[in-house]
């Protein structure tokens, strides 16, 4: 499997949209791609020092992430990097572990 780790600079205003997306399943139901990024969009982190949403996505498209840019994540964040594109998940999800909750820190900002 590929896993890529990704920063994305989420634009504020759209995300109680995705957020609505995520736990109604409409993403989960898109094909290929919308089980694992369902899985990772609810894990997201976010880093307080950049403001970026952090993550650790599988994926297989080349570019990386270019369905699931077009389809979801172009409407919900301003910039999305993949920063690394073939990243242990398990590390992955290490580098960020102590990071809040993406969903916790809007929350906390609304």
């Amino acid at each position: 499997m590929a896993y890529r780790f990704v920063r994305a600079k989420p634009k504020l205003d759209h995300l109680p949209e995705l957020r609505d997306r995520l736990e109604s399943g409409d993403i989960e139901r898109m094909e290929p791609f919308g089980r694992a990024m369902t899985k990772s969009l609810t894990d997201a982190r976010f880093d307080p020092k950049t403001g970026e949403a952090v993550w650790v996505e599988e994926d297989y498209c080349s570019p990386p992430l270019a369905m699931e840019r077009e389809e979801v994540l172009d409407d919900y964040f301003e910039t999305v990097t993949v920063v690394e594109e073939n990243v242990d998940e398990a590390a992955g999800w290490k580098r960020i572990e102590d990071y809040p909750s993406l969903w916790e820190q809007m929350t906390s900002e609304a």
